[in-house]
């Protein structure tokens, strides 16, 4: 803007200022602003032909309709407000609705300086033409009267635009560790005399060489990630992906500008001014729309909306308004939102794994830093294992779904399960050091650990180019394959499907773990489930009874008590390596005390 001197013509128009004679005095106003910039506006570009320019010959469809002077709009040299620089237009008296987020450490207050400044039009109040060195009665006579809605209008409600009237300090970023300590920015994104982050920290209103005013790059997001250091964000897939955004159903107020993922980066998801959702400004007010929007087959290459629209599903689209980063798994409402397991500024290609091989249950690339619950019960920020994501909810949470089966010990909470201190347990904490499973197919042996998805994944898991991950199955629940849990099953590879990835069938059928399973699963038609209950069997939920091991815990719609003055009761009793006994009533055959073994 101050580079050019009187009769300098700009390209594409006439004589700009040609000694004063078009624009009168706005030559020196912007000597003035030059000097008050204290040489940094030397490098600016002109205003002259921007949106800024309001002149009758200004380019947008708000202007003057006789006025010829560029910067009277904002400034002028005599009868002006008496606020540096010049300023001549009256400061709005409005009390806005600010900006809030449950996981900000910033304190923010209603805008000021600057800010104010900027929303003496851009808040849509204060008619454009009204300025001090005019009288009250006579203003300038524009196109429009005041902004028109749209996304230059921020109106009084500034809780969906970016926070501004805020200190940004280094105890701020101490406190917030994913944002960069402010004397690491550069002198293009000036902070206020008290290091309040002001409009024009990120806009400079007299140079529009890069777009919206911007002082820097909206190309990757350079803008944003010049304060915003997001953990994991580098190496993340939405900051490397180079596929193309064609066939996304882009808000259709603000078309994204550039072509791929990693271009546009923030802006995928996050809008700086007019987001939906207003709480951490995402694009779309339906969480789940700012991840479907891309992960519905149009631009990922996995198709997760149609994984959560199977039979069994987190059901994602249940629930809206309810996640919150900032909360408490161990007292959250009920819901299940694609960031309860994802973060999408860590998320890496190459994860979930191919389920069905042993691990040390740890955390693939597509939950990195992810908060959870570990094995004790307590909050981790960031979860290493990833039974610990699916504590968040399926333990000590009041989220807990019920029970599939009726059990003689009922539970749900799979961190107690799952400990190593149970009677029985499968391998998802540590190792289960049991050399009575003797049916295990290789890989798995005595020792294995696993995780939670080898059993809870898409059906459709083992092909390599299907989305994985416990999205959504045909098989409840949110099962990789088929697991009958009814009575009078017949034995067949696909009605225990799910047990035997894992457990070799013609193991079981020759009666080599327990002499009677041909018996009781073929011949007697009774499920796995009507004895086994797959997670484990709690310790303290069990009451202090210790035999169930085994993973027995009888499934009370198949098995009652044993009657007729023997007892009254069920019962299961280890009687050492592939022996025991058993007390109860199943398809009306008692049994008392009724002992097996090799």
């Amino acid at each position: 803007m101050c580079t050019r001197r009187f009769g300098e013509r700009a390209s594409g128009s006439s004589s700009i200022h040609g000694g004063m004679r078009r624009r009168g005095w706005s030559g020196l106003i912007m000597a003035v602003i030059c000097a008050s910039a204290g040489g940094v506006a030397l490098a600016q570009n002109t205003i002259v032909g921007t949106p800024h320019d309001l002149s009758v010959s200004g380019p947008g469809p708000i202007h003057a309709v006789e006025e010829e002077q560029v910067c009277i709009f904002c400034h002028a040299p005599h009868n002006n407000t008496g606020q540096t620089p010049l300023w001549n237009r009256y400061m709005p008296e409005t009390h806005y609705k600010i900006y809030s987020s449950s996981t900000t450490d910033a304190r923010i207050d209603q805008p000021s300086g600057p800010s104010k400044m900027c929303l003496s039009c851009h808040d849509g109040s204060l008619a454009i033409g009204l300025v001090a060195s005019r009288p009250p009665n006579n203003p300038i006579v524009m196109t429009q009267r005041t902004i028109p809605p749209g996304p230059s209008d921020l109106t009084h409600d500034l809780s969906d635009d970016h926070p501004i009237g805020f200190r940004y300090d280094r105890a701020l970023a101490f406190q917030d560790l994913q944002l960069r300590v402010p004397d690491l920015l550069t002198d293009t994104l000036p902070l206020g005399k008290h290091g309040e982050v002001h409009c024009t920290t990120c806009h400079d209103p007299h140079d529009n060489h890069l777009g919206d005013f911007l002082r820097e790059p909206k190309y990757r997001s350079t803008i944003c990630l010049s304060c915003h250091d997001l953990r994991g964000w580098d190496t993340s897939s939405h900051a490397r992906s180079n596929a193309l955004i064609t066939g996304r159903a882009v808000d259709p107020r603000e078309k994204l500008p550039y072509n791929t993922v990693a271009e546009n980066a923030c802006a995928n998801c996050h809008k700086v001014h007019g987001a939906e959702g207003h709480e951490r400004l995402l694009r779309f007010r339906i969480e789940e729309h700012n991840c479907l929007n891309c992960h519905n087959g149009s631009v990922a290459a996995g198709n997760v909306l149609t994984q959560i629209r199977k039979r069994s599903r987190h059901p994602v689209e249940r629930y809206v308004g309810v996640h919150d980063p900032a909360e408490d798994a161990r007292v959250m409402r009920r819901h299940a939102e694609c960031t309860d397991c994802h973060n999408p500024h860590a998320v890496m290609g190459g994860g979930p794994t191919v389920p069905g091989y042993p691990s040390l249950g740890e955390i693939d690339n597509s939950l990195r830093f992810v908060s959870g619950i570990d094995r004790s019960g307590l909050p981790v920020e960031n979860s290493r294992f990833e039974y610990e994501i699916c504590f968040k909810c399926h333990a000590d949470s009041f989220m807990v779904s019920r029970a599939q089966v009726s059990r003689q010990v009922h539970q749900t909470n799979t961190r107690l399960e799952f400990q190593p201190v149970n009677p029985s347990f499968h391998p998802v904490i540590a190792p289960r050091n049991n050399n009575d499973v003797v049916s295990l197919l290789p890989p798995w042996r005595v020792g294995s650990m696993m995780k939670c998805t080898d059993c809870h994944n898409a059906d459709d898991a083992d092909n390599p180019f299907a989305v994985k991950g416990p999205h959504g199955s045909i098989y409840e629940p949110i099962l990789i394959d088929n697991y009958e849990t009814g009575d009078f099953v017949t034995e067949s590879p696909q009605a225990y499907a799910l047990c035997y990835r894992c457990h070799s069938r013609a193991s079981i059928l020759a009666d080599e773990s327990f002499p009677l399973h041909s018996q009781h699963i073929v011949r007697g038609r009774a499920s796995c489930a009507a004895c086994h209950d797959a997670h484990g069997i709690s310790r303290l939920q069990a009451g202090g009874r210790s035999d169930h091991t085994n993973l027995i815990n009888f499934d009370l719609s198949v098995v009652q008590p044993a009657s007729g003055g023997l007892g009254n009761r069920i019962e299961y009793k280890d009687l050492g390596p592939r022996r025991g006994s058993c007390t109860l009533t199943c398809h009306g055959v008692v049994h008392v005390n009724f002992q097996y073994g090799f």
